[in-house]
């Protein structure tokens, strides 16, 4: 009985168990997201170009030859098993290769996959004519963020970077996912005007990225020291995610790519405004800050750009090295200088040189004067110019 009692308390348990299970699932709960991924999706994107169109046409033709010489193939196997088996007393033949079956073996895949590659062809052509782009925009790969440039067309002149959101790390990091764009969701997206060819210039100041989204059919490898270049044409308005497509680093999983395709009045008006806000936030290298300035200005810079990995007490985490107490971080500038700008422990350490020279004098300012650090030092922004030389 008191066997029977214990095994009925751990059915019990473990019913209740599986229940909290289900609850917190449901908490959890998400719903497709227009242009990114859906919920236990199996096909490939909808489709919001006509590279990606015609790439969907070819998988299921692709897929439909696949399944009808699997079937074929099987089914012949089978029959000839099942029909032909020894207890219905059928004799093994006993006979040489065939060449009539040796032709027809070779000739017919040789035909098959002529004809998959004739299909194909037109649009690998397609995918990789970058010509005659109304905007061309270079999408540099860094450990772990995206920084965009705008070469040509309109809007030519406009750099920044784009980063995953810092509630979506803050969610990451809590174990608690919450929304459907978890963690696709970036702090400035790349902003493209619908029905305009966009020419995209990839490349990475680090290790090897990708470049990927998969409703508008792009997908393009940013290798450092390279330039490689792909192209799409939204044929509608909206919101369009991918995510680095090539494993980059612990960080990987933190580095979406986030598309909004908006009309052509709308994406001047975007231009207007970020030029504004660009010129704005332009700072002059050879002006001489004050101690509070760079710190305040530092605070906003390390919080965007180095609070992921060092955390915001400054205490880093794991293999990562705490900045709180740094002997590179309390004494002379030069060697933090070179750090920020070059990098270190290939890669592990991921240079900052894309940031500007106020920035990057401002975030070593504020680290100096922050947490336990009391240096009351201060970087210049002509100390960065100077050693970027």
């Amino acid at each position: 009985m008191k066997k029977m009692t214990s095994l009925w308390q751990r059915l019990s348990q473990a019913g209740l168990a599986f229940a909290a299970a289900l609850a917190t699932q449901a908490a959890v709960a998400v719903n497709d997201l227009p242009g990114g991924p859906a919920v236990r999706q199996l096909d490939l994107h909808p489709p919001a170009s006509r590279i990606a169109q015609d790439q969907q046409m070819l998988h299921y033709i692709v897929l439909i030859i696949c399944v009808v010489i699997f079937v074929a193939v099987f089914g012949v196997m089978f029959y000839s098993i099942l029909k032909h088996r020894k207890s219905l007393g059928h004799k093994p033949a006993n006979f040489h290769e065939s060449v009539a079956v040796e032709i027809a073996w070779t000739v017919v895949p040789f035909i098959i996959v002529i004809g998959m590659g004739a299909l194909a062809t037109r649009t690998v052509v397609a995918m990789k004519d970058t010509s005659n782009a109304d905007i061309t925009v270079k999408a540099t790969g860094y450990q772990w963020r995206w920084g965009y440039d705008y070469l040509n067309g309109e809007g030519a002149g406009i750099g920044f970077l784009s980063s995953l959101d810092a509630s979506h790390r803050a969610m990451s990091d809590a174990g608690k996912p919450q929304g459907d764009d978890y963690l696709l969701k970036v702090d400035n997206p790349l902003v493209v005007p619908v029905d305009r060819k966009i020419r995209v210039i990839t490349t990475a100041a680090d290790v090897i990225h990708a470049w990927m989204v998969p409703s508008l059919g792009v997908k393009q490898d940013a290798i450092p020291g390279f330039v490689r270049d792909t192209w799409f044409r939204a044929d509608r308005t909206g919101d369009f995610y991918g995510q680095c497509a090539e494993l980059c680093g612990k960080e990987h999983a933190y580095m979406p790519i986030h598309v909004k395709v908006v009309s052509q009045a709308d994406y001047a008006a975007w231009v207007d405004a970020k030029k504004k806000a660009m010129a704005a936030l332009a700072d002059d290298p050879s002006k001489v800050w004050k101690l509070e300035e760079l710190v305040a200005r530092g605070e906003k810079v390390y919080a965007a750009n180095c609070a992921a990995c060092h955390q915001a007490s400054g205490k880093g985490v794991g293999p990562i090295k705490p900045l709180d107490g740094s002997a590179i971080v309390l004494n002379e500038p030069a060697t933090a200088i070179d750090v920020l700008l070059k990098g270190r422990a290939n890669g592990a350490m991921p240079a900052w040189k894309q940031l500007s020279d106020t920035e990057i004098a401002a975030v070593l300012t504020y680290s100096q004067n922050s947490w336990s650090n009391k240096t009351g030092k201060l970087v210049q922004p002509a100390e960065i110019v100077a050693a970027r030389k």
